[in-house]
């Protein structure tokens, strides 16, 4: 992945749309820090306050500069670690 970045994704076992990016990523070997917010009560109230909403899958987006960036939806989760997959291989 983009050495430039760091990974959370925020999730919970029971949601099929965590399972389908979890899955990507192992596909891709890409490794991304858990975060259940079901069972890690400050991951859900980090969620909130970063995120502003409660929905998961949510990937936390870290640049090496200390911005953040909140991404939902698993598709749009899936397109962007492909594409900073992509621009790794291309460097």
């Amino acid at each position: 992945m983009a050495a430039d970045e760091s990974y959370q994704l925020f999730k919970s076992e029971t949601c099929g749309f965590c399972f389908r990016v979890r899955a990507f990523a192992d596909r891709q070997n890409i490794a991304l820090a858990l975060r259940d917010v079901h069972s890690d009560a400050e991951a859900f109230r980090e969620l909130l306050a970063g995120g502003g909403r409660s929905t998961v899958p949510c990937l936390r987006i870290e640049d090496a500069a200390g911005g953040v960036r909140w991404m939902y939806e698993s598709l749009d989760i899936m397109r962007y670690l492909a594409s900073r997959l992509n621009s790794v291989d291309r460097d």
